[in-house]
């Protein structure tokens, strides 16, 4: 049967010679911004467990200070707070200030909470500084993916987004070394160090950012074509007249008057349905950040160092430190395969190799005892193997979908509704889990136990990719929307390859492509 309309976008450089690395340094550099958000989270997990903090803001005297799991369960949680607001405040900001000068801003309100934590001796203004801390990183972690879809060239636009996730991983991991050269430190210096050096992420990130393009979608909703134009010569690395900018300008041009004959998007437009399917593809957005939480990778690096410490095996801190090598190492191929192996096979592998790994983890938990040293250890080996799946999969590629699902006209809102996801379930298990797995009075005291909910988790993810999330690898945002109108998630690889076919003048038996039918739709 017929399969729809054809897409006539080829993208942003598609048909550039794939030497043209300009354009891709350019967006990549961007992803730098996912340090904020990684080293942020690591450092807190690792702060949280040294002496001199714990003296400084709990009870106790040296070296048997602590502080209350409700005091633990705040300080790690109260970040996603502010992200939240961040996150939701990405759009509007995106579409007034631009997506590059949002990145900046983003910067300066991060450094504001870095400065307040630096300078706090008391919980309050500690508090204060990880909300403002926050809203900054939910800022950039909302801007960061959506610049870097619109600039980067379809090729290899996956694997530039990745690079985000890749990032937040480096992130992760150069706060655990921080962490472990300051925790012996016997002054405020062993908290303080960790903490003040992400102005050093700030200010990198934000110089950058003043020396690279706009993003030419925004700048022709805008309605400054001459400066849409001077921004993809630079992307493309070509003259402003040549055929490549007037070809990709043009396109652009007209898949935002299709979409603005709509009329002017809000919130609620992202919700509304119709041919674009644009509920279903928010709704996706929305569920699939929350799912990435719901994998429990954030329990390992916000509270893996008092998690390694309770397994009695070796130095918690260095423990960490491996953890975080898996994390870097193992989303370098997950870079790779996203644009070879495509989106949906690699997150349902991912989901169905953390399932696995996380209730082997949970039943050697309650089968062993900490003193069993051969057993804790291959308990931390399958957190590793988990770590592996999460950096490969789930890690880069929720970014990569929900960074090219939403077509121009909501995508700003529809992003900044799907990362706020991802940051409500973040708060939601940094708050929930000391209460599950400490001991003591109203707590859970769940332990290794709480991996048989992440595994149970994963079965949903697995569940929910299978039928909502579509193989979008080699399309352009613009063959994306003809995607979402002409077939289902399910039926979407098969849909995805006559699209491919088409534009590289192939033809393909368009008997085999299954079209979901106007019952499906309605």
């Amino acid at each position: 049967m017929p399969g729809g309309p054809v897409a006539t976008s080829s993208g942003l450089g598609a048909d550039a010679p794939k030497s043209k690395w300009a354009g891709i340094f350019m967006t990549a550099f961007a992803a730098f911004g996912g340090i904020l958000f990684g080293y942020d989270t690591g450092t807190i997990g690792g702060i949280i467990a040294m002496n001199d903090w714990l003296c400084t803001f709990g009870q106790g005297t040296t070296p048997n200070c602590t502080i209350t799991t409700s005091q633990k369960s705040l300080v790690v949680s109260i970040l996603s707070v502010g992200t939240v607001f961040g996150a939701l405040a990405a759009a509007p900001i995106a579409d007034w200030t631009g997506r590059r000068m949002g990145i900046i801003i983003s910067c300066l309100v991060f450094s504001i909470g870095i400065a307040f934590q630096t300078a706090s001796t008391a919980m309050p203004l500690f508090v204060v500084g990880r909300v403002a801390a926050g809203l900054g990183v939910g800022l950039v972690s909302c801007l960061i993916p959506m610049y870097q879809s619109e600039c980067s060239p379809k090729w290899i636009r996956g694997a530039v987004v990745s690079c985000y996730q890749w990032a937040i991983t480096i992130g992760l991991l150069l706060a655990s070394i921080v962490n472990n050269a300051t925790q012996a430190r016997a002054d405020h210096s062993s908290y303080r160090i960790p903490i003040a050096i992400q102005f050093i992420w700030a200010v990198i990130l934000s110089g950058g950012m003043f020396f690279l393009p706009e993003s030419p979608r925004y700048l022709v909703k805008r309605g400054r074509a001459d400066a849409a134009a001077a921004a993809l010569s630079r992307l493309l690395g070509v003259p402003p007249s040549d055929r490549l900018v007037v070809t990709e300008l043009g396109e652009i041009q007209e898949n935002l008057r299709l979409e603005e004959e709509m009329g002017q998007s809000s919130y609620l437009d992202c919700f509304r349905d119709g041919g674009n399917r644009i509920r279903l593809r928010t709704i996706t957005g929305i569920a699939l950040q929350g799912w990435q939480q719901l994998t429990g990778i954030n329990f390992i690096f916000y509270y893996g160092t008092s998690f390694f410490k309770n397994s009695h095996v070796g130095n918690p801190f260095l423990q960490s430190v491996a953890t975080n090598v898996v994390n870097v190492g193992m989303t370098v191929p997950g870079i790779w395969l996203v644009d070879r192996a495509g989106r949906r096979n690699l997150l349902l592998i991912g989901a169905l190799g953390m399932l696995i790994c996380e209730y082997i983890v949970a039943i050697t938990g309650v089968t062993i005892s900490v003193e069993n040293i051969v057993g804790q250890k291959v308990l931390i080996a399958f957190v590793c193997i988990y770590i592996a799946f999460f950096a490969a999969t789930w890690g880069p590629i929720a970014w990569v979908v929900t960074g090219e699902i939403f077509p121009l006209n909501v995508r700003a809102k529809a992003m900044s509704l799907s990362t706020a996801s991802n940051w409500i379930w973040n708060w939601g298990i940094g708050f929930a889990t000391p209460y599950l797995v400490d001991p003591g009075p109203g707590n859970a005291d769940l332990g290794a136990k709480v991996f048989f909910i992440w595994g149970t988790t994963c079965v949903g993810c697995l569940i929910f990719t299978y039928f909502c999330i579509p193989e979008t690898k080699g399309l352009a945002l613009e063959q994306i929307d003809i995607l979402y109108q002409n077939t289902t998630p399910r039926n979407s690889i098969k849909y995805r390859n006559q699209l491919m076919a088409r534009e590289e003048g192939r033809t393909v038996d368009t008997e085999d492509v299954e079209v979901h039918s106007s019952d499906e739709k309605a």
